[in-house]
């Protein structure tokens, strides 16, 4: 079964961000240029008794009959899955499904892809309302794959206040996962990407039971002296150096300048994990991924001849993105659910407090068709006009998303601050008022910056013919 998402996953521990929580992020890219994202939450469910059957691939699982409120991003368009994606649920622990990883042809020929197991579709929707910890999120994902297999490869994050961990399923069975360090960050773009795996220490690896024995009964390891995951299990091609690697070149060439001199985009060795050089904040996690290979010669915004040589990490065909600010409940009382619609580049990142019941309307009610009411359209509909012009209004488009950005702080210190004296249903309501107001502030700031813009183009049109006033 193939995979249909093409994303570019971060990873940030707590002593390597700027505010001391562990931060999780992916852009989630798609086929098509667009397909409409739904923001909500999905409410905690009690005796239920329900089986789970997948409109994608028919993986058939009874559900649990308790599960927890959590917030996700649905495909408006269901019918090849709901499509969650990521989400914080109300244990604090927050997941995102998936970025998209290959096996190479040797590992596949002895543990085939499941055509009706696990698949990015149903992972948030099966995963997310059941976990306690990040750990869990990776025991509990490896319960299922043991039980339905996978469909595909697929890399997951799972975050709570003290932990990161990455997990990759790259066969029908097969998986490993690791922690990321507190001091260290991690990026991944779509390939195999964990390193090497240490058996004896099972407080910062997992692995899929009887993985070693696979590996050596089929003869797999290519390695004299090491237990490489990435060498075993992962691919080094043609398309991995021009559609993956350069992702993390750019990445790790903004996050660790000094360490990452002398590697090259097409460079198959870079690390996964890296200490991080400077305290990493949430707008360096945008940065990375609202970036297009800014200035080098590889940017496709440019006019330099190598500017279609690699595949960016914000695209055009981006259907949200994410970034999972998990805070610790006692300090903060809520972690942030920051959600992107439209082109990373060009679109701002919204903050909502994941502590919350509801969201807004705007976020809820997507059509199929563009309409402005609507936030994603609204987002979509930005970025096709600064593209459009990109020369002209990108610099007016970076101003609107600083000084939403600054808004942004703000906004959290002061919610953060009456939030303070707050506990149980009052905290939620409280929270989920303030998710309405960050929502209608985002949603009439860009409307202002989209008919502006407009208007301006109105100028810029290749018909246009200046009139000589004598005549």
């Amino acid at each position: 079964m193939q995979n249909k998402d093409a994303c570019t996953s971060i990873m940030v521990g707590k002593k390597a961000s700027l505010d001391g929580v562990n931060y999780i992020a992916r852009n989630e890219d798609r086929v098509k240029a667009i397909e409409p994202k739904q923001f909500l939450v999905k409410s905690a469910v009690k005796g239920r008794h329900e089986t789970y059957v997948s409109p994608y691939n028919k993986v058939t699982i009874a559900l649990p009959e308790e599960g927890m409120r959590y917030t996700s991003t649905p495909t408006l368009d269901q019918t090849a899955g709901p499509n969650e994606e990521d989400g914080i649920n109300e244990a604090n622990v927050a997941a995102s499904f998936t970025e998209s990883v290959y096996a190479n042809d040797r590992v596949l020929a002895y543990d085939p892809y499941v055509k009706n197991g696990l698949a990015e579709d149903s992972l948030c929707t099966l995963v997310l309302p059941y976990i306690h910890s990040a750990r869990e999120g990776v025991e509990y994902t490896g319960k299922l794959i043991a039980e339905l297999g996978s469909a595909e490869g697929n890399g997951m994050q799972f975050a709570d206040a003290d932990d990161i961990w990455y997990m990759e399923v790259v066969t029908g069975h097969q998986w490993v996962a690791v922690r990321i360090s507190d001091d260290c960050y991690a990026v991944t773009p779509n390939q195999v990407a964990i390193e090497d795996i240490d058996f004896d220490d099972p407080d910062n690896y997992m692995w899929a039971d009887g993985i070693q024995e696979f590996v050596e009964e089929h003869q797999l390891n290519p390695d004299h002296d090491r237990w490489d995951f990435r060498h075993i299990f992962g691919t080094s091609t043609q398309k991995d150096r021009h559609y993956n690697t350069p992702r993390t070149w750019f990445a790790q060439r903004y996050l660790s300048p000094n360490a990452s001199l002398g590697q090259r985009p097409e460079d198959s060795e870079m690390p996964f994990i890296r200490k991080a050089e400077f305290k990493i904040a949430n707008e360096d996690i945008q940065y990375v991924l609202k970036s297009h290979f800014n200035e080098t010669p590889y940017d496709p915004m440019g006019d330099a001849p190598e500017r279609k040589t690699y595949r960016a990490i914000s695209l055009s065909r981006t259907a949200q993105s994410h970034i999972l600010q998990v805070r610790n409940l006692n300090k903060y009382k809520t972690s942030i659910h920051w959600i992107e619609l439209g082109v990373p580049a060009f679109n701002p990142y919204v903050p909502f407090f994941a502590n919350a019941d509801d969201t807004d309307e705007s976020y809820r009610n997507v059509p199929e068709k563009m309409n402005l009411e609507s936030a994603f359209w609204l987002n979509e509909a930005l970025a096709e006009v600064v593209e459009s012009h990109y020369q002209e209004f990108m610099e007016k488009d970076e101003d609107y998303q600083k000084e939403l950005n600054e808004w942004a702080r703000r906004k959290i210190a002061q919610v953060d601050k009456e939030a303070a004296s707050l506990e149980g249903q009052a905290l939620i309501d409280y929270l989920t008022e303030q998710n309405h107001e960050i929502a209608s502030h985002y949603n009439e700031r860009t409307k202002a910056l989209f008919f502006e813009l407009l208007t301006e183009g109105c100028e810029l049109s290749k018909m246009s013919f200046k009139m000589d006033p004598n005549l």
